[in-house]
């Protein structure tokens, strides 16, 4: 439990609230420092406190993977806007499960919603390790682009994260 997490909990969620608000009216405002205290107060008192997220958040790779990440969701739109504009429509929707080589639950969420974030394919559901990808055809789901995307997340992950 320390004290520094929570008020980079607080800090963060009011900065957040700030940002999405728009409004920066001196009542409006109180709502939001109040909003994040009660929050940050309730997670206090529940303890808990999520170790790896901060440590995620200033790790400089995360900047690299998000450019990546955008670059294949563009790839992915235009294989999808292909898909749709042929006059065949050559879909074949397939569900395909994928073992994750991630460590902590944090980077296997983030790896689940950044293939659910891919257009064509949805990570449907988890069972530990296992995530069940549905895609709209073989092609989107061949491996290649899950395994870089592993490797990317792989990269990463907080070092102090990862089990013996």
């Amino acid at each position: 439990m320390r004290p520094t997490r929570y008020v980079l909990l607080s800090l963060t969620m009011f900065g957040l609230w700030l940002l999405l608000s728009g409004h920066y009216e001196p009542l409006i405002v109180g709502f939001g420092v109040f909003s994040s205290l009660l929050v940050t107060f309730i997670a206090w008192r529940m303890d808990r406190e999520d170790r790896y997220a901060f440590a995620l958040i200033v790790n400089p790779r995360l900047v690299l993977y998000w450019v990546w990440l955008i670059k294949e969701i563009l790839k992915a739109n235009v294989n999808v806007a292909r898909l749709i504009l042929a006059p065949s429509l050559p879909i074949s929707p397939i569900m395909v499960p994928f073992k994750a080589c991630m460590k902590c639950d944090l980077a296997r969420m983030i790896y689940a919603n950044s293939i659910t974030l891919t257009p064509g394919t949805i990570t449907t559901g988890t069972e530990g390790d296992i995530l069940r990808i549905h895609a709209l055809s073989w092609q989107d789901v061949d491996g290649r682009e899950e395994d870089e995307m592993g490797q990317q997340i792989c990269a990463v992950e907080c070092p102090w994260s990862r089990r013996p």
